[in-house]
Order: structure tokens, then sequence, then C-alpha cells
């Protein structure tokens, strides 16, 4: 969306854009644009509440108003939509087996076909802010096992400009757009919620993203726990 409105711009169209991966809003520059914490698939926030839609809808267009830009601006509500489970309550739930195995190196690799079938049915993916083919999401499992162990943990393709800590946000959005594709092409007849637990209920990808996300809230560090929040939703 954010590529398209600097070309619809560029053509003389005046456009406000709507971003659920901030990161991905600062790289592209938008022109104007408006990043919300929801889950993806909820830009607009509260499903089925037409008020709240209407805020966030008026306070993306607000971004007219600036001088000049590029403008990317913050939705100042941090609340999840209505009837969205948190994904650390998900996980909790259905984690605490200890008799059951997980390997989410295996679980990605089970996962491609879907994957594929997806991007042929498709034509296009939210896969790519890491800038890592998904045929080597492998070896960004492997750093994010590390990385859920010891802040020393690094990976070769992390961009000298990324922080550590940025870059493992850009893994974990890059792998949740991997697995919920999947399981679009896998199972198309689940709606948001069922896909939601599904990830961070079921899989092994979720739960170890899930892990960095405790690991990081465990810490002092404000920016650390604010990109743990980012991790799972």
């Amino acid at each position: 969306m954010s590529v398209l409105a600097r070309v619809f711009e560029a053509a003389g169209l005046t456009t406000v854009a709507i971003a659920l991966v901030r990161e991905h809003a600062e790289r592209v520059r938008p022109p104007r644009a408006l990043w919300v914490p929801f889950y993806f698939g909820y830009a607009l926030g509260k499903p089925d509440d037409p008020e709240f839609q209407h805020q966030v809808i008026s306070t993306a267009l607000s971004t007219l108003d600036a001088p000049q830009g590029p403008v990317l601006a913050d939705y100042p509500d941090d609340a999840g939509p209505i009837g969205m489970p948190q994904a650390s309550e998900v996980a909790a739930s259905t984690n605490g087996d200890a008799d059951r195995t997980l390997d989410a190196a295996g679980e990605i690799t089970a996962l491609r076909g879907y994957y594929e079938r997806w991007q042929e049915q498709r034509g296009h993916t939210a896969v790519g802010i890491t800038g890592i083919p998904q045929r080597r999401f492998r070896g960004i499992i492997r750093f994010l096992e590390a990385y859920a162990e010891s802040d020393d943990a690094d990976m070769n393709e992390r961009p000298a400009d990324v922080s550590v800590p940025q870059f493992v946000r850009y893994c974990a959005d890059d792998l949740k757009a991997f697995c919920y594709e999947a399981r679009m092409a896998q199972r198309p007849n689940d709606n948001e919620t069922d896909i939601h637990r599904w990830f961070w209920g079921e899989t092994a990808v979720g739960t170890l993203i899930d892990s960095i996300t405790q690991r990081l809230n465990a810490t002092d560090d404000p920016s650390l726990k604010a990109m743990a929040y980012g991790l799972s939703r």
C-alpha cells in the first residue's frame, strides 16, 4: 500500500495510507501514512464498531493537514480489536504441555507448499521485509532461536543500519505473514480468529516468537518492551 501511494501521488492523486507495519512505512516513505497498532487483517481496528473505525479514518485523513511530507503519524490507541484474543493469552492456554515436541524449522518446511500455492493463487505476498527468500527461512528460525536465549545472537543478512532487536521484529513479521498466508491456502474457510488461535496456540513458530516476547518484556528496557509489543500481534 505504501508503494502504491507513492505511484498514485506521482500521477497526481492525493493519498493517505494506513500501515500495519511501521518499519515498512518508514523504509518506503509514502507521502502520508497512519501507523495503527492493530492485528494483521484489522486495519481499522475493532470489527463491527463503525464509530471506532470512523475515528481511525478521521485520524488518517488528518495527515492531509500537514504542511509538507512525508508524514508518518501514530494512532494514539494501543487497544487491539475486540474479540481477538491476545497472543500471549492464547500461547499460555495451549502451550503448557511439557511433552509437546515443537520444531519451528520443520514446520516452515511443511508449510512451504501451502505458502507457494497462496502466491500462485493471489500473485502477491506480505512476506519480504527482511529481504531473505522464504526458502531460506530456516536460517531465520535458527537466528530467532539463538536470540530467544541471548542478546549476542546475530545474522549475516541483517542490514548494518538495522539494530538486532529491530531485525528480530522484521524476521517475526515475515514468519507470521508466511504462516498466515500458508494457513489461508490450507484452510480457506477459516476466519481471522481461527488463524490467529492456530498460529499462537498450535504452531512452533508462534511459540518461538512468544518466547522472545516474554524475554523482552522481562527486561527493564522500554525500547525492548515496545519491540515485544510489536512481535506478538
